[in-house]
C-alpha cells in the first residue's frame, strides 16, 4: 500500500469515527424532540413520531386543549396545567442568570486578590478552596435546609422556598471558578497594571479599567458554565423549593415522572424548552468561550 492510499484510508477512518461519534451525540436529542411531538406519553424510542401531536407543547406553553377520553362516545375533557411550566421556565431563567452574575462578581474579585495581592495564608486558603470543591453540594443538603429555615425567621424573603435562598446556596460553589479566573489573571503581565499605577491609578482602578476588559473570555466561560449548571441543577432546588409555583424547570420536569405513570411527552417538551436559553447564550458568547478556553490573556 503506497503513501497516498494509506492517507486516504486514514482520512476515511477518521471521518467514519467522527460521523459515528456525532450520531451518538445527536440521536438522543432527536429522539427527545420526536417524543415531544408524539401523541400519547410514550418514552423516546424513535427518530420520527408515528402520529404528530402538539398536545405536549400546548401543555408546556399553558394552552388549553381538548383530550378525548372515550373514543366511542366522543367524550372529551379540557387539559390545562395547574401551574404553567412557563412559570418554571421563568424561575429557572431568573435564578440561573442572577446566580451566574453573582458567581462572576464574587469569583472575579476573589481571584484578583489571590492573583495580585500578598497576604498571610494565601496558598493555604487556595488549597483549601480546591479541597472544598471536591465535595458535592448534595452532601450539605440538610445543612442548607436548616440554615435557610433559620434565616427565614429573620429575613423571610431569603428563607426556605424562596429563589433568593436558592441563589445564596448556589453562590457558595465559587471555589472552582476562583481557580479558573485566577489562572487567567496569572497569564496577564503585571507590568500592564504597574504602568497604570505609575499614572496614578489605584489598585481598584487598575482592576476595573485594565484587568477586567482583558478578561472577557474567561468571564464568558465562567458565566456559561455556571448558567448551564444552574439551569439543570435538581438535588438542591428540589429540597429548597417546596411549592409548584416556585419550582425550577428541573424540579418541575421531574414531577411528570410519577411512580405510577411516566409522562414522557411533557417531560421531553420541557427538556427541549430548557435547552433554548442555553443554546442562545452559547451562540452569543461563542467567540469569547472558545478563546477563553484555549488561550490566556496576553504575553510579555
Amino acid at each position: 500500500m503506497n503513501v497516498h492510499t494509506r492517507r486516504k484510508w486514514q482520512h476515511g477512518m477518521a471521518h467514519a469515527f467522527l460521523i459515528g461519534f456525532i450520531l451518538i451525540v445527536i440521536i438522543p436529542f432527536l429522539m427527545v424532540i420526536s417524543a415531544s411531538f408524539t401523541k400519547g406519553n410514550l418514552a423516546p424510542n424513535q427518530l420520527w413520531p408515528e402520529e404528530v401531536s402538539m398536545e405536549h407543547w400546548k401543555f408546556v406553553l399553558g394552552i388549553e386543549y381538548e383530550e378525548v377520553i372515550n373514543a366511542e362516545t366522543g367524550e372529551t375533557r379540557t387539559i390545562k396545567a395547574a401551574t404553567p411550566p412557563l412559570v418554571w421556565f421563568w424561575n429557572s431563567l431568573k435564578v440561573s442568570l442572577l446566580a451566574s452574575a453573582g458567581i462572576l462578581l464574587l469569583s472575579a474579585s476573589c481571584a484578583y486578590a489571590f492573583a495580585r495581592m500578598h497576604f498571610r495564608f494565601k496558598h493555604q486558603l487556595l488549597n483549601n478552596l480546591l479541597i472544598l470543591q471536591m465535595f458535592p453540594m448534595v452532601l450539605a443538603l440538610i445543612a442548607y435546609r436548616v440554615i435557610l429555615e433559620f434565616l427565614g425567621d429573620y429575613v423571610p424573603a431569603s428563607g426556605l422556598n424562596t429563589h433568593a435562598g436558592l441563589i445564596l446556596i448556589y453562590l457558595g460553589g465559587i471555589s472552582m471558578y476562583i481557580w479558573m479566573i485566577k489562572g487567567y489573571f496569572d497569564t496577564v503581565p503585571a507590568s500592564m497594571e504597574e504602568s497604570g499605577k505609575i499614572d496614578g491609578a489605584s489598585p481598584f482602578q487598575t482592576f476595573i479599567h485594565i484587568l477586567l476588559p482583558m478578561s472577557a473570555p474567561i468571564f464568558a466561560v465562567v458565566f456559561i458554565l455556571s448558567f448551564i449548571a444552574f439551569m439543570s441543577e435538581y438535588p438542591v432546588a428540589s429540597v429548597i423549593l417546596q411549592t409548584s409555583d416556585q419550582w425550577t424547570l428541573a424540579v418541575g420536569a421531574n414531577s411528570f415522572l410519577y411512580e405510577q405513570e411516566k409522562l414522557w411527552g411533557r417531560f421531553s417538551a420541557l427538556a427541549v424548552l430548557s435547552g433554548i436559553p442555553i443554546t442562545l447564550i452559547f451562540m452569543v458568547c461563542q467567540r469569547f468561550l472558545i478563546s477563553g478556553m484555549t488561550s490566556g490573556g496576553v504575553k510579555d
